[in-house]
């Protein structure tokens, strides 16, 4: 596991987190339209919960979430191809779990994508139903829940 820090997002980190999510293989080939032009704009990032994780020895942007708070909704989560499979995900979901249990958020919903339902699965989100299929994105899309627990 890598050592990170979390840190809110900045209107400054747009363009670097604009450049993880188009980098993510996870949106090539077939999902590639869902991302087609999109930008973490930096008027997103002031508007909702955007924490990044960097190397703490580095500094390099290992992943990031965006959370909405009104209705509770995970928006975007993304971790650099490099960064998969040491913590970096699951620790940004705890670090967000913990924000919205200090926010009063009972419930958080997740519209996945496809291949990243085993990841929330893992860590704790439940599968309450499917995010049909419109506009460019012409696949089903698996709908989430994590339950926020209070301490």
């Amino acid at each position: 596991m890598i050592e990170t820090t979390i840190r809110r997002a900045d209107e400054t980190d747009a363009d670097r987190l604009t450049d993880l999510v188009q980098a993510s293989s996870a949106y090539h080939g077939e999902y590639a339209p869902m991302l087609e032009g999109y930008r973490v704009t930096p008027e997103y990032i002031a508007r909702h919960e955007v924490f990044l994780a960097a190397d703490s020895a580095t500094g390099q942007l290992l992943g990031f979430y965006g959370l909405i708070r009104e209705p509770a909704e995970l928006d975007l989560m993304f971790v650099a191809d490099e960064a998969q499979g040491r913590g970096t995900g699951r620790e940004l979901i705890g670090h967000m779990l913990e924000l919205a249990r200090r926010a009063g958020i009972a419930e958080v919903r997740v519209v996945s994508n496809p291949p990243a339902e085993q990841f929330y699965l893992r860590v704790g989100a439940e599968r309450v139903g499917t995010f049909p299929a419109r506009g460019r994105i012409t696949w089903d899309r698996p709908e989430l829940r994590f339950t926020v627990r209070a301490r």
